[in-house]
């Protein structure tokens, strides 16, 4: 346990850094997964909505270092090919 005051401070902030960084995980995974729920339907129209709709959310998560910026290039990246394989 923390013995000083900013180290009982410390504790304070990083959790709720936290919880604010589960929330935003957690918010991209729900995008991401209907994305890909729209994919399995084989619905174009409705995965490229969902498509629009997730890329800002991981975008976001990468800027405020929720995910590594090369993760969510790559999530974006391999999301926006499937899409497209399923309108051809």
């Amino acid at each position: 346990m923390a013995n000083t005051t900013s180290a009982k401070k410390a504790t304070r902030k990083i959790a709720r850094r936290t919880a604010v960084n589960k929330a935003r995980r957690s918010r991209v995974r729900g995008f991401i997964r209907k994305v890909e729920e729209a994919i399995a339907s084989g619905d174009a129209a409705v995965a490229k909505d969902a498509l629009q709709a997730a890329q800002p959310e991981i975008q976001r998560a990468a800027t405020k270092g929720v995910v590594h910026a090369n993760t969510a290039s790559r999530k974006i990246s391999r999301l926006a090919a499937r899409v497209k394989a399923l309108a051809v």
